[in-house]
């Protein structure tokens, strides 16, 4: 089912089978309602900055993704790392990389959006408007 989550930097949609999070988009979905389950509390913790464990996740498609998501877990709120960067951890191209993180289906949840560019922020499959907003709001302490 997908339910709504009124953040303050805009409404955000999310996939929650009871069990797990399958998907979330960075926009309001007209049939959403608000859910209290485990990814809504975890989105209030977040934006109210205190930390908290994940929701249960829908398992990576790969075991590569499974990789990316913990590689990404560790880049900590307020810090940002290059695709290059990220790449040469995970022993892979910055263009492949860019690519897995555009296939994530759990923005925000697993942080894509602090991974950015070498020379600006990059892409980001929610826009870029929301990768600013994101980046802006956890440099903010």
């Amino acid at each position: 089912m997908t339910y709504l989550f009124n953040s303050p930097l805009g409404p955000i949609s999310y996939e929650w089978d009871g069990n797990r999070c399958h998907r979330v988009m960075l926009e309001s979905s007209s049939s959403a309602e608000c859910g209290e389950d485990p990814v809504s509390r975890w989105l209030a913790a977040y934006f109210d900055r205190e930390i908290t464990s994940l929701p249960p996740l829908a398992e990576p498609a790969t075991p590569f993704q499974q990789i990316m998501r913990q590689a990404l877990l560790n880049i900590p709120s307020g810090e940002v790392r290059t695709y290059g960067e990220l790449a040469h951890e995970l022993k892979t191209s910055p263009r492949a990389m860019g690519q897995a993180l555009g296939a994530n289906p759990l923005p925000i949840l697993i942080p894509c959006h602090r991974v950015i560019a070498a020379d600006g922020l990059g892409g980001f499959a929610c826009g870029i408007d929301w990768k600013k907003k994101l980046l802006q709001f956890e440099r903010r302490k």
